[in-house]
């Protein structure tokens, strides 16, 4: 007998191709679901797929039919791993599917702000290049990537591939491991004072938890150069935002890019869009990883999981 699938936010893999997840049971998907409908839709499921839909204890034990959640994603902190341990349910994520993704984004969000990319492209569309009566406008220095000291905090799979092209860039790579574990790497471990203050650019690539919840704070913006630029694709929380919007209109550092926020969407009270000036903040909604390749190979990822959990029973 076919198992049964249900996938409760299908909306978050971009009306791509699922029939390798399909051809695997009985599927019903559904756009996005709202905590209080979970219950009721895995009902009958005897694997679950979930982006970001929250699979915590007191729903998993209100399933017990459910055998397997796949997380349509790297990270797994939507689901009670303990819980589900106690109940029998097996978790399984994707990994890897992201890596090139989000490092090109990271690329691309230090030569946009290095390049005020931001600025530039409105005073265009504002008419004003048009009104200007020069060939040039040189209101916003801009810089290269060559040569810069480029920090890492997190040197897992997509933190060495950001290495990687920015070594390739010409830039001087150093990093700290937010874990504390030491490994043999091509480029040097030092501590996070240490590597606040020689980052020209800083880009974070860790997980979320309770050693790096806020581990950038007012403290930590005050120690980097103000020429600086820091990058957050990893998580939400790891930048104190408060803090990095009184910094950026203080002129502590140079610019941010954030692709990930504490709260997601953002509050409209967030500090982040009240900077003073908005073109040293760039912005996205989270979407650094949704290459449509990026995408399939995380489809990918979620039928494989399926298919060897179901070939092992």
């Amino acid at each position: 007998m076919k198992p049964n699938i249900v996938f409760l936010d299908e909306y978050s893999i971009c009306g791509r191709d699922m029939t390798s997840v399909k051809e695997l049971g009985n599927y019903t998907a559904y756009d996005n679901t709202l905590p209080e409908q979970v219950v009721e839709r895995c009902t009958d499921a005897d694997i679950v797929i979930s982006n970001k839909v929250v699979l915590d204890a007191e729903k998993l034990k209100q399933l017990p039919r459910l055998r397997l959640i796949c997380v349509a994603a790297t990270g797994m902190n939507n689901v009670d791993l303990e819980a589900a341990a106690s109940l029998g349910i097996e978790v399984r994520n994707a990994v890897g599917y992201s890596t090139y993704s989000v490092a090109e984004t990271t690329i691309c969000s230090a030569l946009s702000l290095l390049r005020e990319v931001v600025y530039y492209d409105r005073y265009f569309k504002s008419g004003e290049y048009s009104a200007s009566g020069r060939m040039f406008c040189f209101d916003r220095p801009t810089a290269q990537i060559r040569g810069k000291n480029w920090g890492i905090i997190g040197l897992g799979n997509i933190g060495r591939e950001v290495a990687r092209l920015a070594t390739a860039f010409g830039c001087d790579v150093r990093y700290f491991s937010t874990s504390g574990t030491t490994r043999k790497e091509d480029y040097p471990a030092v501590g996070l004072d240490e590597l606040l203050g020689w980052a020209d650019i800083l880009s974070i690539h860790c997980p979320l938890n309770g050693r790096t919840r806020n581990l950038i704070g007012r403290n930590e913006l005050d120690k980097m150069k103000r020429s600086a630029i820091i990058i957050n694709v990893a998580r939400g929380g790891i930048i104190d935002e408060q803090a990095l919007a009184e910094a950026l209109d203080a002129d502590k550092i140079r610019g941010a890019a954030l692709d990930v926020f504490t709260s997601e969407p953002t509050n409209p009270d967030s500090p982040l869009l009240k900077i003073v000036d908005p073109c040293k903040l760039l912005a996205s909604p989270h979407n650094a990883w949704s290459t449509v390749e990026a995408i399939d190979r995380l489809i990918g990822c979620v039928a494989n999981n399926i298919r060897e959990y179901l070939n092992n029973l």
